[in-house]
């Protein structure tokens, strides 16, 4: 089966992370790397064979210079990557560990994406080829211009026929712009075919369905179809939606799992139980290429969601932002060839 190539778009950044598990500053060094979500979801799926593209806006300067390189050694297309003025937005990271929650802290303000307006980029060159076009909710949160560029790019993959897909990622931290989440989301999501959140997520961002999240298997599996039947009711256009859930006391001992739902109807997935957490950041974003990678290949959302759950779940067990792992590691954890899995 011949495929396009899946296009993503978003803000990449500096990560700046303290060094194990210390606490900001507690020392003077900092582990430098990069990442964002969109970024994050193009990585892994080059990992996984496809062919994926990555679309910002970066500074002209030694660090961009730094990032591109980067995405390119991953073998990520950042062809499409556009110079521009501004500069490259930062976040730093204090890892957690038991009790103590991860933290991160944002220096976003005037990014080259940030300062952008709609029209910056050429979404027609960006999607010559393609067949997938993938956003997120966190880079509407950065900026009034950020939000038109997103809405931009996905009414005209939509214009162009690709699959859009939206990974919810509510920030808090970053709508600070004028305009509330929910107030911005809901058009965006009118032009989107698989929609990708938790039951937090879809209430802060879409004001559909209640709770956060966790509980018990049989409460999670009720209310994460139950919110997959309001979100199918409010935005039609959805063909398929992939809810994740996550429960535990400490940022090192959590339960794992999700639902999907598509045309037809609401399939749960596989529970993982995750315990001694090396790094949790980017996990939903492998989660959202291995359903992508599952849906594009298979057609098949029940196995596109233990592919998916799979891939989140090795990412908590890899330091820096992305996933770095073969297809064929994924496959195996998806078929239960793992320790530490509930099989249902």
């Amino acid at each position: 089966m011949s495929l396009g190539r899946v296009v993503t778009f978003g803000e990449i950044m500096l990560r700046l992370a303290a060094p194990d598990y210390q606490r900001l500053l507690q020392s003077p060094g900092l582990e430098a790397s990069f990442g964002g979500s969109e970024a994050n979801v193009a990585v892994a799926l080059a990992g996984f064979g496809a062919e994926a593209a990555f679309v910002t806006l970066l500074p002209e300067n030694d660090i961009a210079d730094a990032c591109v390189a980067a995405l390119r050694a991953f073998a990520v297309d950042t062809s499409l990557i556009r110079r521009a003025s501004g500069r490259m937005g930062v976040y730093f990271l204090e890892q957690g560990a038991g009790g103590r929650p991860s933290r991160v802290i944002y220096d976003r303000a005037g990014s080259s994406l940030a300062v952008a307006r709609a029209g910056a980029l050429d979404w027609g060159r960006a999607f010559a080829g393609a067949d997938w076009f993938h956003v997120s909710g966190i880079t509407p949160a950065i900026s009034a211009g950020a939000a038109e560029l997103c809405l931009e790019g996905v009414a005209a993959a939509g214009r162009a026929g690709l699959t859009v897909s939206c990974d919810l990622n509510f920030r808090a931290k970053l709508w600070r712009w004028g305009k509330r989440a929910d107030h911005v989301m809901p058009e965006l999501m009118r032009g989107v075919d698989v929609c990708i959140g938790n039951r937090a997520h879809c209430r802060r961002m879409l004001g559909v369905g209640t709770g956060e999240g966790g509980a018990t298997r049989g409460e999670c599996d009720e209310a994460l179809e139950s919110l997959s039947d309001a979100l199918a009711r409010a935005y039609p256009r959805l063909r398929v939606i992939a809810l994740t859930a996550r429960g535990g006391d400490t940022g090192a001992a959590q339960r794992w799992s999700g639902g999907i739902r598509d045309r037809e109807a609401f399939q749960n997935g596989s529970i993982y139980l995750i315990e001694d957490v090396v790094d949790p950041i980017g996990a939903g974003d492998a989660f959202a290429a291995g359903l992508i990678h599952g849906l594009r290949c298979w057609k098949d959302s029940a196995r596109a969601l233990e592919l998916a759950l799979a891939a989140g779940y090795l990412k908590h067990f890899i330091r820096g932002d992305c996933l770095r792992a073969r297809l064929a590691e994924v496959e195996a954890l998806a078929r239960g060839e793992s320790a530490g899995r509930i099989r249902r």
